[in-house]
């Protein structure tokens, strides 16, 4: 709980009411290796602060897992789409290590934006940071090399390769495991 409250006064000062409120309503929640957080069809409930742990989300395409992304320690972690739009979802969320979480639903996180003003501006500057994530993803998928995909990789995530299966980084950065096993190789 501290980790969340911290992150979201070194956005934007808490005012005494606000993290009383975040304190009473905030649900500690731990999550499996290999748990599902959410699944398709399932409209989203929650919003998660990773506190400890490691998250991924990912879609089946023809039958395979493609991941989209990976949410690390002190990351906030949601389907956005499913959340925000109250539809069900088209992903999976799935903890890959022991998983501790703080989380509101999504009720929750509009009342406290009707009361504190003050959240609606965290609220805003957590969204342009994950809008900006998800835009530079797209990005290097369109523009960048298999090659620089991966040097992107490991220079935002540099554990990664110890907390992750090949199979799994490979699908993220659309690769087979057969050709990332190839580049680690060249790379190393």
């Amino acid at each position: 709980m501290e980790e969340f409250l911290r992150l979201c006064h070194s956005i934007h000062p808490l005012s005494a009411g606000l993290e009383q409120a975040l304190r009473q309503q905030v649900r500690r929640d731990t999550a499996s290796p290999r748990q599902h957080l959410l699944q398709p069809g399932h409209t989203a409930q929650r919003l998660y602060f990773l506190e400890t742990g490691l998250v991924r989300g990912y879609y089946l395409k023809e039958g395979k897992e493609v991941t989209a992304w990976f949410m690390h320690e002190g990351n906030f972690i949601v389907s956005i789409l499913s959340f925000f739009s109250r539809q069900p979802s088209h992903e999976y969320l799935q903890a890959l290590a022991e998983c501790v979480l703080w989380s509101l639903s999504y009720e929750q996180l509009q009342e406290l934006y009707r009361q504190f003003p003050e959240f609606n501006f965290i609220g805003r500057r957590l969204t342009e940071q994950y809008y900006v994530l998800s835009e530079q993803r797209a990005l290097q998928l369109r523009m960048l090399s298999a090659a620089e995909r991966y040097d992107q990789l490991l220079a935002h995530y540099p554990d990664i390769f110890q907390r992750v299966p090949l199979k799994m980084l490979a699908s993220h950065l659309g690769l087979t495991p057969e050709t990332l096993s190839r580049l680690r190789t060249r790379r190393s």
